[in-house]
């Protein structure tokens, strides 16, 4: 059985669009949601940037059935651990025990804002390791005083505690991060369906926990404008993790992604209305071994049109090829 989630995509769409979209998508029927947590776009194309945290309150009050999740927060540039810990502690509270808190080493994109550089990715994922740790101190309820090569807490404490806390997933990309996900996450996220991430975080000792992937999708009845959209807004995807770090701004990626052709991206990303299309489309993640799969709709404004056609049409292909 695979699980079935809708992306809040914050950088195509306002934080009060976001926040009906989820409302939406919980009265379709999507068994999850998930939250990008972006300080730009990828793309000016795709034209927004809003504060993630501040979405998943007002989610976590507008809705009333569908876990939420962010996909992924950096807890090592523009947050300090110990104040990721507070806020997924508030949104567990919020949300009734809806969350979960998706964290990964982080993007240029997005962390250069603060000027604190972009180190190595050794680097990050040993900083990441410790914000892990810290977090997981913190959500233990008492006072928490940790000296790290790369981080200090002194004496925090969170008055705001719930039982049981968010789980804590880790975003992957290849043996390191997996060896650290196996060791201190509770799922394990990826942006590519290959079956040797998974049997890497079970080694490491992952086995049984769940596994969350995520999917480029582009409903439309004209499948061309599909496929233009696609294009405009989701070109950077098929750059692959290792680039898509490393890229400092909208204008980079860009620059990187102006030779890709609108044919290159519908040959990776489902587009139009042909349900078949997209069950395809996710059938690797299952045969991979992943329990979960969000879906990106692509383009801010077709959100209302993609839920109604998946409410009616694209979740029951799914579940029936899946379970």
């Amino acid at each position: 059985m695979v699980r079935i989630g809708y992306t809040m995509m914050t950088e195509q769409a306002g934080p009060r669009e976001l926040v009906e979209h989820v409302v939406r998508a919980e009265e379709a029927g999507f068994d999850f949601s998930v939250t990008s947590d972006h300080y730009f776009p990828w793309l000016r194309s795709q034209g927004h940037a809003p504060y993630a945290w501040s979405v998943l309150g007002a989610a976590a009050q507008a809705t009333s059935r569908i876990p939420l999740m962010t996909y992924v927060t950096c807890p090592t540039f523009r947050y300090h651990p110990a104040v990721v810990a507070q806020k997924a502690a508030t949104l567990q509270l919020l949300s009734g025990g809806r969350f979960r808190l998706g964290l990964g080493s982080g993007e240029n994109l997005n962390e250069h804002v603060v000027g604190q550089g972009w180190p190595a990715v050794d680097v990050r994922h040993e900083m990441l390791e410790e914000a892990v740790e810290i977090i997981h101190a913190l959500f233990e309820g008492g006072h928490v005083t940790y000296h790290g090569k790369h981080y200090d807490v002194e004496s925090a404490k969170l008055w705001d505690v719930p039982e049981p806390p968010p789980p804590i997933g880790i975003a992957v990309s290849g043996e390191q991060s997996c060896a650290l996900a196996g060791h201190l996450a509770d799922l394990v996220i990826a942006t590519e369906p290959k079956k040797d991430l998974l049997e890497s975080f079970e080694r490491h000792g992952g086995t049984g926990r769940p596994s969350v992937g995520q999917l480029p999708v582009c409903f439309d009845p004209d499948r061309d404008a599909a496929i233009r959209r696609a294009h405009d807004q989701f070109r950077w995807f098929g750059l692959g993790w290792k680039v898509n770090s490393e890229l400092p701004g909208p204008d980079s990626f860009e620059q990187t992604t102006q030779f890709v052709t609108e044919d290159d991206v519908a040959s990776a990303i489902p587009c139009g209305d042909d349900p078949e299309a997209f069950v395809e489309a996710v059938r690797p993640y299952a045969e991979a071994g992943f329990t979960e799969v969000a879906l990106v709709q692509i383009g801010g404004p077709t959100q209302p049109a993609f839920i109604d056609w998946s409410e009616k049409t694209l979740l029951p292909a799914l579940r029936n090829a899946f379970g």
